[in-house]
């Protein structure tokens, strides 16, 4: 039996059962085993594949059940998806290898049957049965890109169909590792060296002139670097939110919505660890991750506090240089780093502008007359980003917008991202 198949096969289960995230499942997945490398990576992909591609998988397994798919149960449904995926996605697996590893993991009275539908589907030349493009759109976009369809209407109704596909298919790319350089202890061209010494490939980002691409699928931990602080993991949209904040040393700096806490450290970085960094929020058992993390960076003008950021505190405000506002958000905008997004209704955040623009209007009251404020999600809804920011400007004439933009996967090759910069003008 194949290890790196039979540990994704319980992470999938565990996932699903416990309603655990994927992402800390399999994190400690890796941790406990003593997988080698090329096992590690095999694991990973197998197992947000698997999650990326479910509704995909399950319409092949519909496809060819003659019995009736609903009597399939869970457990024999997630091998199903597993060798699936193997056999249609994965060239350099073996169908041979893909179809007896997952038949020798299925218990005894489901052989038979788990065999003959991943026989079927090579046989029938690995079709996959998506509905037609034109008769139904959502059908069809929700079956090739593995969307629910009340996602794919959402993003249908906003960006139009052929937007909408061009946007999912980039979300299917498995992003690269991207780096920010702690210019604190090394530059970038050093790190760069360094990493590229280990035997695996790595490149400076387009925009961020702190950021570095990581081309290899290797476990960021054992990145030359890593233990001695010499970067943090930040996509390059956040990174080039954070140089939107224009940090300076000196300055007093508020991170409203603070963890995991890779603004915090940007911006601290950006200040030369000169002038004082103040990152909140909700939860203190998060809070630590943040100060560990600022511990590593050799950070020393980060300091914490728990706090709901609706609600004010007299003694802030105009208190500060800069505030940053990266507000709790749908996540439609990191599909290919969170998939279970994918499945998720959007009628479950339609409440959330309202508690965005709460957090907005209350923190815009710590900017100091000249400060700058900043609001960013990582969602490509407008109802979230720009007509969050309307929303406060229209209320707000003590502030003016300076620059927004969104960034999209296919065209930037970066997390569906928004930022807005406002000035605080009297």
């Amino acid at each position: 039996m194949s290890a790196p198949r039979k540990i994704a096969y319980d992470v999938l289960v565990r996932c699903a059962s416990a309603e655990q995230y994927s992402n800390i499942a399999l994190d400690t997945a890796i941790k406990r085993s003593a997988l080698t490398p090329p096992n590690r990576g095999l694991l990973t992909t197998l197992v947000y594949g698997v999650i990326e591609r479910q509704i995909t998988l399950d319409a092949i397994i519909d496809n060819l059940c003659n019995r009736g798919s609903k009597s399939i149960s869970f457990d024999v449904r997630t091998l199903l998806r597993l060798g699936l995926y193997q056999l249609a996605y994965l060239d350099r697996v073996p169908d041979h290898a893909a179809v007896n590893e997952t038949v020798n993991m299925s218990p005894k009275r489901n052989r038979a049957f788990v065999n003959a539908i991943l026989r079927a589907f090579i046989r029938g030349g690995k079709k996959i049965p998506i509905p037609d493009k034109e008769k139904d759109a959502v059908g069809y976009l929700s079956v090739k890109y593995s969307f629910c369809p009340a996602l794919c209407r959402k993003f249908i109704d906003t960006f139009s169909l052929e937007r909408t596909e061009q946007l999912f298919a980039a979300f299917g790319e498995q992003p690269d590792l991207t780096l920010r350089t702690n210019t604190l202890r090394i530059s970038r061209e050093e790190l760069i060296q360094k990493i590229e010494g280990q035997g695996i490939h790595a490149l400076p980002t387009k925009e961020s002139d702190a950021g570095i691409r990581v081309c290899d699928k290797s476990p960021v931990t054992e990145l030359y670097g890593f233990l001695d602080g010499l970067f943090f993991v930040q996509d390059e949209a956040s990174q080039l939110c954070v140089k939107a904040l224009d940090a300076k040393p000196g300055m007093k700096i508020l991170d409203a919505c603070a963890c995991p806490g890779s603004k915090s450290f940007g911006a601290a970085i950006d200040m030369n660890n000169k002038g004082s960094v103040l990152s909140c929020d909700l939860h203190r058992n998060k809070l630590s991750l943040v100060e560990s993390g600022a511990q590593r960076l050799g950070i020393t003008i980060l300091t914490t506090e728990e706090r709901d950021a609706r609600n004010q505190k007299e003694e802030w405000i105009g208190a500060f240089d800069r505030v940053l506002c990266d507000v709790p958000c749908s996540g439609f905008g990191v599909f290919a780093k969170k998939p279970e997004l994918r499945y998720k209704d959007p009628a479950a955040s339609e409440a959330l502008p309202d508690i965005q623009l709460a957090i907005l209007k209350n923190a815009s009251n710590y900017v100091k007359v000249g400060g700058k404020l900043v609001y960013s999600t990582c969602t490509l809804l407008p109802s979230e980003n720009e007509e969050n920011v309307a929303r406060f400007l229209g209320e707000n004439n003590n502030f003016e917008l300076k620059e927004q933009r969104t960034l999209y996967p296919d065209t930037d090759e970066t997390d569906g991202f928004f930022y807005a910069v406002m000035e605080r003008v009297k």
